[in-house]
């Protein structure tokens, strides 16, 4: 009898771990734990990296944001205050001369701001995993919106420079150009208006005409009275 019991307990015992196994197989993965696939940011082409190369934080946040391309929205509020560290010193480092443009500098703090914005989401208990993943795709579209204004700036310069012409060489006034290129828009379109501008004689009135006329017969009159005296 004593071992019958003992089977019957044993039975029990392993039923019960079953359906627990079970049960935890039903309940689904919590979304703060699935790991979201997001666009990687845009990079500095390959023909400017030399050009970026000694930019040491733009480079930090560059390969730190690799890890962002899948990662949990709980993943991503971990990293979120390390990130926006990396970012604080993006802005407050001393940029290479060819990048202290004002454009710029408005898309780093526009990066800093996202980030910034990431951070506090951390403070929140009850934070929606989609509301982590759409601050994370904005933290990453501003800093591909930097990489994008990186390229133009020396895209812009390495043209400038192919088209680089010694304006002395072929004869050129330079003096004269700069006093043109240096003139208002306005005051180039004013001067180009008047010269389309054709002198119109005002028309004389039947008044004028007639009175023209007397003068003329007048005159003529007088020259004949004095040949016959």
């Amino acid at each position: 009898m004593k071992y019958i019991y003992l089977l019957v307990l044993l039975v029990f015992t392993f039923s019960c771990q079953n359906n627990e196994g079970k049960d935890a197989e039903k309940k689904p993965k919590p979304l703060m734990s699935i790991a979201e696939m997001h666009t990687a940011t845009e990079n500095v082409l390959s023909t400017h990296l030399k050009e970026v190369k000694d930019w040491n934080e733009l480079q930090d946040i560059d390969s730190f944001f690799v890890k962002f391309r899948k990662i949990t929205p709980n993943e991503a509020l971990s990293n979120a205050i390390e990130l926006k560290d990396l970012i604080k010193r993006l802005k407050d480092s001393v940029k290479p001369e060819k990048f202290k443009i004002p454009s710029l500098t408005a898309r780093i703090n526009i990066l800093y701001n996202e980030a910034l914005r990431l951070a506090d989401l951390t403070r929140i208990g009850a934070i929606k995993a989609q509301e982590v993943n759409t601050q994370v795709d904005k933290t990453m579209d501003a800093f591909s919106n930097i990489n994008t204004k990186i390229n133009t700036i020396l895209a812009k310069m390495r043209f400038e420079n192919e088209i680089d012409i010694d304006v002395t060489f072929i004869g050129l006034d330079t003096t004269k150009m700069d006093a043109f290129f240096n003139k208002p828009i306005k005051q180039i379109k004013e001067v180009n208006l008047l010269k389309s501008i054709k002198f119109i004689k005002p028309k004389t009135s039947i008044k004028e005409k007639s009175e023209k006329r007397f003068l003329k017969k007048n005159r003529l009159f007088n020259g004949l009275e004095k040949k016959k005296q």
